[in-house]
């Protein structure tokens, strides 16, 4: 398992992060919605919380809005969209804007460890294939219990793993693939255990995760094809890197080693 980050680290993994999430070669590899299953989990992860035109939701770690967006038009409800990239922020709220939805949707720049809001602010908070790259999972997972309300519901999704992950999936960039940290799943539990929360469901979706992998697989081929013929690839993609991680990511899928569930509690 990847090694956690010092204090003083802590930051520029977080902006690290908030980079790569926030670059065209993130986009072309992940598409919009940047986490497996894309939006028909998110919807998904939507109905086990139960939302609709009364809730307030709060999306932690939101992107580029796919996400937030979705579930206001799906479910109606108000939706607040947190992440640590202004980049991202800007073009989460012209994505608003443009989709006739700023009434109901808004983004703010804020880190998951520190959230900007009051106590008991929101219905339902929802954090997909993010929470996993948080330097301090415990701090984060206390900052979701205190801006909820008492009976509020919380939605992750994210990579879960058995046993140690081989060497070539504990950099840099696996860690802010959601690899390098990916936790057990009962980690995920006694997290949000001593946060406040009582879990209510489990769900897995590991063939979400397997399609993801063989996408990027096959999109990284292609742009060795288009390196080997000296045409233009997506800016800022280190090929061989990503090249290894993802062979690699896909024999763990392969021994059962990664996973990813929906995980939805109480507070």
């Amino acid at each position: 398992n990847a090694q956690r980050p010092a204090p003083t680290e802590a930051a520029s993994l977080k902006q690290c992060c908030a980079d790569l999430y926030g670059s065209e070669a993130a986009r072309w590899l992940l598409g919009e919605s940047f986490h497996p299953g894309g939006l028909r989990l998110t919807e998904r992860l939507g109905r086990l919380l139960q939302l609709d035109q009364r809730s307030r939701v709060l999306d932690v770690a939101a992107g580029k809005g796919t996400s937030a967006l979705h579930l206001a038009e799906r479910f109606g409800c108000q939706v607040i969209g947190v992440d640590f990239s202004d980049r991202n922020v800007q073009e989460a709220s012209e994505a608003a804007a443009t989709r006739g939805l700023a009434e109901r949707v808004r983004f703010e720049s804020a880190d998951a460890e520190a959230l900007p809001f009051t106590t008991g602010s929101f219905d339902a908070l929802v954090c997909e294939c993010a929470f996993c790259t948080f330097p301090d999972k415990t701090r984060a997972a206390e900052q979701f219990a205190r801006v909820l309300r008492p009976g509020g519901h919380v939605g992750l999704s994210d990579l879960t793993r058995q046993g140690e992950l081989p060497e070539q999936l504990s950099g840099l960039l696996a860690w802010v693939a959601c690899i390098a940290d990916a936790q057990p799943i009962e980690s995920y539990k006694d997290c949000l255990a001593r946060a406040g929360f009582e879990i209510q469901g489990i769900e897995p979706h590991p063939e979400a995760l397997a399609e993801m992998v063989r996408q990027v697989q096959g999109k990284l081929l292609a742009v060795e094809a288009l390196s080997a013929l000296r045409a233009s690839v997506p800016p800022q993609l280190d090929l061989s890197t990503a090249k290894s991680l993802a062979t690699a990511a896909h024999a763990a899928i392969e021994r059962h080693q990664l996973g990813y569930v929906l995980i939805t509690a109480v507070r």
